[in-house]
């Protein structure tokens, strides 16, 4: 499956357009994450608990969003967009979702 953030795929024609498809992941930041990442946050640098959890859940709502566009006869996806937050009370979770639009191509 093809998957691009762009509108188009260069050298390809777009010859039917199926419908949006999404995938997301919500992935918990547990304690030892939170305080890992406060101390790296305290001394500088980068947090490699919370670079690895965004990382996993990217790749799990991108599975999920080919998945769905599979289901659905497509062997491309176009447009694709990824949207980071934090959800939670104290943002104790990470979520990542992915859209774009299934499509086939030739």
């Amino acid at each position: 499956m093809l998957v691009t953030t762009t509108p188009n795929i260069e050298g390809k024609h777009i010859t039917k357009y199926i419908g949006l498809v999404n995938g997301e992941a919500i992935i918990g930041a547990n304690l030892v994450k939170d305080f890992f990442a406060n101390i790296t946050d305290v001394v500088g640098g980068r947090s490699g608990a919370y670079e690895q959890g965004l990382r996993e859940a990217k790749s799990i709502a991108i599975k999920e969003m080919i998945e769905q566009a599979t289901r659905l006869g497509a062997n491309a996806i176009v447009g694709v967009d990824l949207d980071y937050q934090t959800i939670g009370g104290n943002g104790s979770m990470l979520m990542v979702s992915a859209n774009g639009t299934a499509v086939i191509i030739e």
